[in-house]
């Protein structure tokens, strides 16, 4: 397999992992208690994954293990931003409740921003060129994610909450229900 099909193929691969990422934090939430408990695991298996599967991969490439600073700062900087964007994501889920809803924009905002992190490290080098089919792609990936929201089945509508003098008014007749036919026996 050519490295550009390799490449492509842990492309897709990783966006399956992070397009049920979104999916199975709302799974972890529990009603009544705060959606960051399940974040504490997430971070524990960033560590868990992270280094096990860093050392595997530098074991594998025949690599050592002795890191320049460039690797450990723009590591923990690279592992601090997906840390935070975990973060919010799952403050983004705990509000909106609703994973089809947040997740097209979160990775149509993530492939943006990164595209244009991309042109802003171009014009810090002076090799800045915006090709106009990128413009164009900026653009479908707005129109995408406007799409997405608009036609993607967000899920069943919550059950509408009982009023409480409704609530307290099944429960009396319920009471005195049970009382006449108590009565009728004896």
């Amino acid at each position: 397999m050519s490295p550009k099909a390799l490449g492509l193929l842990f492309a897709v691969a990783t966006a399956v992992f992070w397009g049920l990422y979104g999916p199975a934090l709302g799974k972890s939430r529990i009603p009544g208690q705060t959606p960051f408990k399940p974040y504490v695991f997430i971070g524990i298996a960033y560590l868990v994954w992270g280094c096990l599967g860093g050392a595997v991969a530098v074991q594998l490439s025949g690599d050592g293990f002795s890191f320049p600073a460039k690797a450990g700062w723009w590591g923990f900087i690279a592992g601090s931003l997906g840390a935070f964007g975990a973060l919010t994501l799952t403050y983004a889920m705990y509000q909106a409740k609703d994973a089809s809803l947040v997740m097209p924009v979160v990775f149509g905002g993530a492939t943006s921003v990164a595209a244009i992190t991309g042109l802003v490290i171009q014009a810090q080098q002076g090799k800045m060129h915006i090709d106009p089919r990128q413009l164009i792609g900026f653009l479908l990936v707005v129109v995408g994610v406007v799409l997405i929201q608009k036609y993607s089945a967000h899920g069943p509508a919550p059950a509408p909450a009982k009023p409480a003098a409704a609530a307290h008014a099944t429960e009396s007749n319920g009471v005195e229900e049970d009382t006449q036919a108590a009565t009728e026996k004896s």
